[in-house]
Order: structure tokens, then sequence, then C-alpha cells
């Protein structure tokens, strides 16, 4: 999930989910998003833009965010509390619990591509 950063300073005259146009230093550039991608992993690469029509930017700015990332900055997983359950003597009857919201809201589910 790498993040597409602004090269040059400029103002956003259109943006949707598949290329962001900056207008900037007299011409005018397009930049392409990654939309649901194959990595080499088989996992999705997909970026999602984070400036809006009209905005100015600036240098280095982040323009759209990656899969891992959040802001530009790498983000990956989530915190959750989970509890370890052992059930006389650390044996094969053991437990770990999770909450059941995990599994209803897709708090951990990703997806593959082939």
């Amino acid at each position: 999930g790498v993040p597409a950063i602004a090269e040059h300073e400029g103002k956003i005259i259109y943006t949707d989910t598949d290329k962001i146009v900056l207008f900037g230093n007299g011409d005018t550039l397009s930049i392409p998003l990654i939309i649901y991608q194959r990595s080499n992993k088989n996992t999705c690469m997909h970026q999602k833009p984070q400036v809006q029509r009209g905005k100015c930017i600036k240098k280095g700015q982040i323009l759209a965010d990656g899969a891992a990332t959040v802001g530009g900055e790498l983000a990956l997983g989530k915190n959750v509390l989970v509890a370890y359950m052992p059930w006389e003597g650390y044996n094969s009857e053991d437990a770990v619990l999770i909450s059941e919201r995990l599994v209803y809201e897709d708090i951990y589910t990703s997806f593959h591509i082939r």
C-alpha cells in the first residue's frame, strides 16, 4: 500500500477513484491511482484519494493513501483485546477468546486476487 505523493505544488482540479488531476507550474498533471490490483502475494493493492477538488496542495503532500497507510504513515494491524483461558494445566483444552464483533464487522477480513 504505497501512498501517492505530490511531486509539485498546485491545485486539485479533478479527483475520483481512478485519478487525481493537478494543475501547477503552468501545466496539468494526471496522477493515476492503483485500483484493486493483485500484488505478488495475491493480496489487493488499492489507493484511496485523500484530497478534494479545489484544494491547494504543497510538494510532498499525501494525495492518496494505500491499504497499509493512514495519512501517509504506516498503519499495520489493529489493536484488539483478547483473553487466553488455560484449562487445567495448559493443554489442548486451552482457548483464545475474541469478540464476535471482530467477525461481524469484518475487522480482520482481507481478500486475495488470483
